[in-house]
């Protein structure tokens, strides 16, 4: 299973970016999708995640100006990001979990770096 991420770049305060996530490979029905981030020196920090059946989960700085999307049948999970602050520069990365028999496999993407200009 490979997760390859996409849509970082720099924008400026205020701006907007979209971040994609693809997922492929042999993925039985997918349970947890979500994205993270990691600013320099940090730990890594949930910022949005979607459990199957229930509803988007966002972390209180990002909410509404974040929205996360899930595509099941293109196992791709999407972060539309509004209204971009410096404070949101960081590495994004991407994080799915899929069940097999009960046991949980884990994945990340490679990370994709979001650059806010002031």
């Amino acid at each position: 299973v490979q997760l390859q991420a996409s849509g970082g770049g720099l924008v400026q305060t205020g701006g907007s970016l979209r971040l994609s996530c693809a997922a492929s490979g042999s993925i039985p029905v997918i349970n947890y999708m979500g994205w993270y981030r990691q600013h320099p020196g940090k730990d890594r920090e949930l910022v949005a995640d979607i459990i199957s059946g229930r509803s988007a989960n966002y972390e209180d700085s990002v909410k509404g100006r974040f929205t996360i999307s899930k595509d099941n049948a293109k196992n791709t999970v999407n972060l539309q990001m509004n209204n971009l602050k410096p404070e949101d520069t960081a590495v994004y990365y991407c994080n799915l979990i899929f069940k097999v028999n009960e046991t949980p496999h884990e994945y990340w993407g490679q990370g994709t770096q979001v650059t806010v200009s002031s």
